[in-house]
C-alpha cells in the first residue's frame, strides 16, 4: 500500500468532572502536507504540554515524511470554568520555584495571588484530575493517528492508480514506436542521400566525370549517412525507458514508503525522454517524446505527495 503525505483527522472525548457537573471536551486535530522530511509542529494548552513527547513518539513510529500540524484543544463547559479547583501539585512546584528565585535574588518581589492563579496549570478550572486530561489527550491522539493513516492510505491508493495509468500509457507509446524506428531512420537517411547527391550535382546519370569518381562520392555519402544513423538511433533509449517503466511499476505495486524511490525514477525517465527528443529524426518520434515528458511531469507532481 502507498501512502499520501496529505490528510486530515481528528478525535474528540468528553470528560465529566468528578462532581458530576461540567466537564471538558478534549480534541486532537492532525493536518499533514508534503515535505521532504518529518516535521512535527505542536499547539496545545500548557495543562497537557507534558504529553507532547509521547505524542511525538507515537507520530514518529507511524509516519516517516510530511509536515504535521498537531493541535490539542480543551473546551471547558461553563460549569467547569466556574469550578475554580486548585491543582496542588502545580501550586507546590510554583512555590518551590519562587523560593529558588528568592534565594538567588532576595530583592525580587513575591508573587501576588492573581499571578499565582493565572499561572498555567495552577487553576484546574475543569475540576478534572490532570491525569485524566493527559490520558484523554493520548487516547484522542492515538485515534486521530489511526484515522490519519487510513486517510493517507486511501489517497495513496488513488495516486497509485493514476501513476499506473500513466505508466501503462507510456509503455503503449514505447511499444508503438519501437518497430517504427528502423523504417523511420532508413527513410530519413534516404532523404539525406538524395539531398547530398543533388547538392553535389551527381544525381544525373550522365554527369561529367570528376577527379573523384561517382562511386567514391557515393561511398563517402553512405559512410556519413550511416554514422548519422548511428547517432540518431534510439534503440538504446527505448530499451532503458522500458526497463525504467518496469521498475516504476514494480515499485508502485510493491508499495510502502516509495516517495523518494519514485522521485528518482522520474528523473531517470525524464532523462531518457529528453534524449529521445534530442535524437528524434522524425515527427512521430518528436511527438512521442513530448507526450512522454508530459506524462512524466504529471507523475512527478503526484510523486511529491507520496510518503
Amino acid at each position: 500500500m502507498i501512502y499520501s503525505m496529505t490528510g486530515y483527522a481528528s478525535a474528540t472525548r468528553e470528560l465529566v468532572a468528578s462532581s458530576g457537573t461540567g466537564g471538558v471536551s478534549v480534541s486532537v486535530e492532525l493536518r499533514t502536507v508534503n515535505s521532504r522530511f518529518l516535521d512535527l509542529n505542536f499547539r496545545m494548552p500548557e495543562d497537557v504540554r507534558v504529553v507532547e513527547p509521547t505524542l511525538r513518539e507515537m507520530l514518529m513510529n507511524k509516519l516517516s515524511r510530511g509536515k504535521v500540524d498537531i493541535r490539542v484543544n480543551l473546551q471547558r463547559s461553563e460549569q467547569s470554568a466556574n469550578a475554580g479547583a486548585i491543582n496542588r501539585d502545580a501550586l507546590a512546584q510554583l512555590a518551590q520555584l519562587e523560593r529558588t528565585v528568592l534565594d538567588t535574588f532576595p530583592e525580587a518581589g513575591r508573587l501576588r495571588t492573581g499571578e499565582i492563579l493565572r499561572w498555567p496549570g495552577v487553576l484546574a478550572e475543569s475540576g478534572i484530575a490532570p491525569e485524566m486530561l493527559r490520558d484523554a489527550v493520548l487516547a484522542c491522539g492515538k485515534q486521530a493517528i489511526a484515522d490519519l493513516i487510513d486517510v493517507r492510505a486511501r489517497e495513496g491508493a488513488q495516486l497509485a492508480t493514476m501513476l499506473l495509468a500513466n505508466v501503462t500509457e507510456m509503455e503503449t507509446i514505447v511499444t508503438k514506436i519501437t518497430p517504427l524506428v528502423p523504417e523511420l531512420i532508413a527513410r530519413h537517411q534516404q532523404k539525406i542521400v538524395e539531398r547530398l547527391q543533388e547538392a553535389l550535382g551527381i544525381a544525373a546519370p550522365d554527369a561529367a566525370a570528376t577527379i573523384v569518381s561517382r562511386e567514391e562520392i557515393n561511398e563517402r555519402i553512405r559512410q556519413e549517412v550511416t554514422m548519422y544513423g548511428i547517432r540518431i538511433d534510439i534503440a538504446e533509449e527505448l530499451s532503458r525507458l522500458t526497463a525504467h517503466l518496469n521498475e516504476t511499476r514494480h515499485v508502485i505495486e510493491k508499495g510502502g514508503k516509495v516517495g523518494k524511490r519514485l522521485d528518482f525514477m522520474m528523473q531517470e525517465l525524464n532523462r531518457e525522454a529528453n534524449t529521445l527528443g534530442s535524437k528524434a529524426a522524425a515527427k512521430e518520434l518528436a511527438d512521442s517524446s513530448m507526450t512522454l515528458k508530459l506524462l512524466i511531469e504529471q507523475m512527478r507532481e503526484q510523486v511529491q505527495n507520496l510518503e
